[in-house]
């Protein structure tokens, strides 16, 4: 059976930490980006990722920051892996993980108007620019950076894509099934779905979507 690899992001307290490792979570993302109401230091970040069991990923994302900026961060917090969410070309992206010398996700954010070629397009784009660059992250366009807890077109990813892309925008618990079911993605990845508020999470929101994601794998 497929398993689709699940990430909550935007984490910033221990508890919340223990609530993830509890439900069964794939990988955790902490963010980099200083406007965001989720922000954490590297330094915060390396405290909360003391308290992380073995086998769970640390994300870092980051927005439109400097190779010497993504360097230092992942060097103090030890992140294993990137997130790019910014206006970033696929060359800048590359150079930041090349200068921490660690894989990366690139955040896509789709248009109302946005092609399938297109996605593939870019997908392309990247994997040529880095052997560091990992997929794309689907996130829904709005003017504005990092997620937006809003919705696209699912059936706008081609299926030759799904298989190593990672789904986000405006997932939760009452869509989480339906969306797995429909894209197959590789992995999903939710934070203000899962939130009591912004940069709080909710212990049984965690498990909830958890379990619905994992009824979507038993489905296909």
């Amino acid at each position: 059976m497929h398993r689709t690899r699940i990430k909550i992001c935007g984490l910033t307290r221990p508890e919340d930490v223990a609530a993830v490792a509890a439900a069964g979570a794939d990988a955790i993302g902490f963010v980099f980006y200083p406007k965001s109401p989720r922000h954490v230091t590297p330094e915060q970040a390396a405290k909360l990722i003391e308290s992380m069991p073995p086998f769970i990923t640390a994300t870092g994302l980051f927005v439109n920051a400097a190779p010497e900026e993504v360097a230092e961060t992942v060097r103090v917090s030890r992140v294993t892996l990137l997130q790019f969410h910014g206006d970033e070309t696929a060359e800048q992206c590359a150079a930041a993980a090349h200068a921490a010398n660690t894989r990366y996700v690139r955040a896509f954010r789709v248009k109302p108007d946005t092609t399938p070629d297109e996605l593939l397009e870019y997908d392309r784009i990247c994997r040529a620019s880095s052997p560091l660059y990992s997929g794309l992250l689907f996130d829904t366009w709005v003017d504005a950076y990092g997620g937006a807890g809003k919705v696209f077109d699912w059936s706008l990813i081609p299926k030759d894509l799904a298989p190593r892309a990672v789904l986000s925008g405006g997932l939760s618990v009452h869509n989480a099934t339906g969306a797995v079911a429909q894209v197959r993605p590789y992995a999903v990845d939710i934070s203000s779905g899962v939130e009591a508020s912004k940069g709080i999470k909710d212990p049984d929101r965690i498990a909830a979507f958890v379990r619905a994601v994992r009824e979507a794998d038993a489905i296909l």
